[in-house]
This record gives structure tokens, sequence and C-alpha cells, in this order.
């Protein structure tokens, strides 16, 4: 049994996972922490990770963060202090913030990941594989990501992270190109081009394109809903039960068999 601290138990997130955590008899949420508290939660709940600390009496094995980016810092001190593992899956955090996960990840176990669903971590895992054996045999790379239309960056995070670790595998020998428009020439060999499509209510579509001589590869992964990143955020919670003090992130949780 994983007993976990849901910090930001009344987002939407946190309600995902609270309802995971009811038909899964591996996970309890034992305590909650929101400053706009919880009046259906089955689960005591804290106005600030302070109060837990100060007034909670529940065990704890794992904190879990689905919050905002102003309410890691204390999260983070609070789980160095105590050696309480963590699953920080807030985005927007500062290079100050991502510092200090790094400082609290020599006291205790931090797993971060820039997506955390499995499907999209096993995705980025047989990409670097093929990128090895496909781009070595001149297939050009491209990858076209979508997304609903009320999203603000461009391209999107995971986009970043597909290229990165395709590039990773290839030496970092390539380069982004994300606008073709202002140029007439030939693609470059070494490039790696990303397009962003924003449209009605896509949860977010990445197809990455391995095109070669007279043939084309194409890896797709579709989200139907954000509760994947939920069930990504309890199996990490599992996982990091009980490891030691260090900077984890998914591809640790996808090749933990």
């Amino acid at each position: 049994m994983v007993k976990i601290l849901m910090h930001g138990c009344s987002g939407h997130m946190g309600r995902v996972i609270a309802a995971l955590a009811e038909g899964d008899p591996e996970i309890e949420i034992t305590a909650g922490v929101d400053p706009a508290g919880s009046k259906s939660a089955d689960f005591p709940v804290y106005r600030s990770v302070e109060e837990f600390g100060q007034k909670g009496k529940e065990e704890v094995d794992v904190a879990v963060d689905f919050s905002t980016a102003a309410a890691a810092d204390e999260l983070l001190a609070y789980c160095a202090r105590t050696q309480t593992p963590c699953v920080l899956c807030t985005t927007g955090l500062s290079e100050a913030q991502l510092a200090g996960a790094e400082e609290a990840a020599k006291s205790t176990a931090i797993l971060r990941s820039a997506n955390m669903s499995l499907g999209i971590n096993l995705f980025i895992k047989l990409l670097k594989e093929a990128a090895g054996v496909l781009a070595e045999a001149g297939f050009d790379i491209e990858i076209v990501e979508k997304h609903h239309n009320r999203k603000l960056d461009a391209p999107s995070g995971t986009a970043l992270a597909l290229a990165d670790s395709m590039n990773e595998e290839l030496g970092n020998a390539y380069h982004y190109v994300y606008d073709r428009s202002g140029r007439r020439q030939k693609r470059d060999e070494k490039e790696i081009g990303i397009s962003a499509v924003r449209g009605g209510t896509i949860v977010g579509d990445h197809d990455v394109i391995f095109a070669g001589e007279d043939e084309v590869i194409t890896f797709t992964h579709t989200a139907y809903s954000r509760n994947i990143f939920a069930k990504g955020a309890v199996e990490a919670a599992k996982y990091l039960k009980g490891k030691p003090a260090g900077m984890y992130d998914m591809s640790d949780v996808i090749n933990r068999g």
C-alpha cells in the first residue's frame, strides 16, 4: 500500500487521482493539501503544507503534486526536510525552482517528467530506438503536434521532449526548424522539423514522421483526456516509494521491469 499526500487535491487532476485511488487497492490518499480546502474529500484536507506539517498525523509514503508553481517551493522544502519522496507534476516551474528540485533530490527521491503519461514515455523509448536506425539510413524526421485552441505555447513541451530524446540518441547533431515560410532552400538533412496545429478541443496529438526514399514510417500518440497524466502520476508514486534520494523521471518507471 502506498500512502499519498495529494498536493492540490481540489484541482481537476487531484480529484481524478482521488477517484483512481478509490479503485486501486495499492494506493490510498491519506491527506490532501489545497488552499481552497475541500468539502467532499474522503481524507483530511489542510490549507498548506506548513499546516499539514504542524497538525497532520496521517502517515505518508509519497507526495504527489498537481498544484501551481507558486506552491512548489514549500512542498519541496517539506519533502527535503522530512525525506518524503515527491512526484512533481506541476508545470511552469522557473529555473530557480528546477534548481530547488535538484537540491531537494539530494535529500529525498524526486520524480519530475515533461509528460506524466505512461504512453508518451514508452513512445519516447520507441522513438529513440527508431531514430538510431532510421536517421543513419537517411530518413528525415518531422514532428507534427496538435492541441486545442486555448493552448498558449507552441510547440508543445511534449513535442520538444520527443525531439530532444531523438536528438540525444543521435549525438545532438540535429537542430530544430519551426517555420519554413521565411526561407527558400532545400531541407537540411540534420534538421528536425516541428509543426504546431491549434484548433477545437484536441487534447493532444503527436505524430513523428520518418520519411525516407520510397517509404514513410509514422509514430502516433493520441491523448483523449488529461486523465492519462493522473494515471501516470499514480504509477510514479508506486515506483517512488522507498527509493533512495535522487532525481528520477518517467523513463525510470517505464524501465522498472
